[in-house]
Parts: C-alpha cells; sequence; structure tokens
C-alpha cells in the first residue's frame, strides 16, 4: 500500500526562501499574508519565526513571476517589510528548522560560530553538508570538551555516512598510517585530530593525512590552523570550504598557545585534547 502523501501542486517544483518582518504584528496578520500568497499562487512549506519580529519562509512556486508580484503588492502594506528572497542555501534550511540565524564571521563568510549550547544546530549543519553529492574539507575549532568530536560523529549517524578517525585521542591515541583499499569510499567522512597529527614524527601517517585530504571524499579536521602551520601539508585557510567553531560561550578565545609550547604527552591527562 502506498502511505505517501499526495503532491499537492506537484508543478510548484522551484524552491525560495523568504524572509519577512513584522513591523505591526497584529492578530490575524499572518493568516492574511499565507492568504495573499496562496491567491497568487505560492505554495509555503515550512515557516519558522526568527528573532523577534522576523519570519523565515520555504516557498515552492511553478513560476517566479509570482513572487515578484508578492514583494510588489508587500510594498504597499504598511504591516510588513519583505527582505532576503533566494535559492534557499544551507544556513537558510537551518534557520527554518531552528529559528535563529547561523552566525557568520564578518572576515570570512566561510566561517561559521556557534556555542555548546547550539550542538544540536552544529549537527545538522554537518548532516546536510555530508549528505550533499560533493567532497568538502571541513574545519572544526574550538577549546578542550566543547563537542567537537562528538557533533562530527553525530553529524555522521544523521546523514547516514561512515566515519573513520585516521587520528584521533577519542579513546586512544590513534595515528593510522594506512588505509584498506574499502576504507576508500566517497560516502565516508574522514576525521583528523590535527592537534595529534601535527605533532607526529610517523611520516607514514602524515603521508596518508595528506593523501585524503586530497582524496575525493569528506573530510573533516579538528584544530585545522594546526595543520595549516604544518609546512608538511601545505594548507592555507582557503583550502577549507567551511569552518566551524564552536565555543563555550560567545566571548571564549580560542588559542593554540598551549599546544604550541609543548609536545602532547607532556600532558599527563592531555587536557589539551
Amino acid at each position: 500500500m502506498n502511505t505517501e502523501q499526495p503532491a499537492f501542486y506537484p508543478e510548484r517544483d522551484e524552491e525560495i526562501y523568504l524572509e519577512y518582518k513584522n513591523l505591526d504584528d497584529r492578530p490575524g496578520l499572518l493568516g492574511d499574508i499565507l492568504s495573499l500568497m496562496g491567491n497568487i499562487g505560492l505554495s509555503i512549506k515550512t515557516i519558522n519565526g526568527v528573532e523577534v519580529s522576523q519570519r523565515a519562509l520555504l516557498i515552492r512556486t511553478d513560476d517566479l513571476w509570482k513572487l515578484e508580484r508578492f514583494k510588489w503588492i508587500c510594498e504597499h502594506v504598511d504591516e510588513i517589510e519583505v527582505g532576503k528572497m533566494r535559492k534557499p542555501t544551507i544556513t537558510d534550511r537551518l534557520t527554518l528548522r531552528h529559528g535563529r540565524f547561523i552566525k557568520r564571521a564578518e572576515e570570512n563568510k566561510n566561517i561559521f560560530r556557534f556555542t555548546r549550547a547550539e550542538i544540536s544546530v552544529v549537527v545538522d549543519f554537518l548532516a546536510i553538508l555530508f549528505d550533499i553529492d560533493e567532497t568538502f574539507l571541513i574545519g572544526v575549532r574550538g577549546m578542550p570538551r566543547v563537542g567537537k568530536t562528538e557533533s562530527v560523529v553525530a553529524g555522521s549517524v544523521s546523514a547516514g555516512d561512515k566515519w573513520l578517525f585516521l587520528s584521533s585521542t577519542m579513546l586512544k591515541q590513534t595515528e593510522r598510517t594506512s588505509l584498506h583499499k574499502q576504507e576508500y569510499d566517497k560516502g565516508n567522512v574522514y576525521i583528523i585530530d590535527g592537534a595529534v597529527t601535527s605533532k607526529s614524527t610517523n611520516t607514514d601517517h602524515k603521508r596518508l593525512v595528506n593523501d585524503v585530504i586530497k582524496y575525493d571524499g569528506t573530510t573533516v579536521v579538528e584544530h585545522p590552523d594546526l595543520l595549516i602551520d604544518d609546512p608538511f601539508f601545505k594548507l592555507t585557510q582557503d583550502d577549507f570550504d567551511y569552518i566551524i567553531e564552536i565555543r563555550e560561550h560567545e566571548n571564549q578565545e580560542i588559542t593554540y598557545e598551549k599546544h604550541k609550547k609543548r609536545h602532547w604527552f607532556e600532558s599527563d591527562n592531555m587536557d589539551f585534547f
């Protein structure tokens, strides 16, 4: 038996992300706006409130001119102000799902900033990236115990991908020097701990890490700055498609000075990791 819900207006296959601000949040305003969209021929797939007075919507249409018509009508309505209207990005979909805007660094729009309290958003973000049929080099910055590794693993599980640690301190010190033939798979997520790899004296391990970074698969590097500083890898920040920063609180500084001053095994409790 087919249990799928019928697709209403299947011809409306163009998805558009739209934001608008309530200038006068009177009772019934949302219903009026949604009725207007329906009359014009726009279907609302997802809607969520963002911050105090803004709403974000994912709209489906068969003609982009209908959106321009909606925007023109709204210019003559004093109660709302239409903002962004575009093809939905990854961060737009996260905004719709979690009801909050995703923070980007002003100096680099590929850097996304979260706090530990927003780990669920990080997991969804990574899951979306892992699920896309493309390969990415992703950096994850953060001080110890903010949820870096847990987020990457949870994102892999959510996306249905297999994850492989090339270097890690999750359970014990790990430095892989080779992969089995079946472990080379575009669908895998390769996880590298830059703190471990940058301090490694094992050339075979570093060579494997370098090969995997160049391989046609998605790789996540924790502490990417430490690999960037390692001349063996010849990486720059621009080589990373996305960099995710996780902090205990918004003002926490991410610093590697303690790690750079000592070798990893000189710390009995490995407190950097």
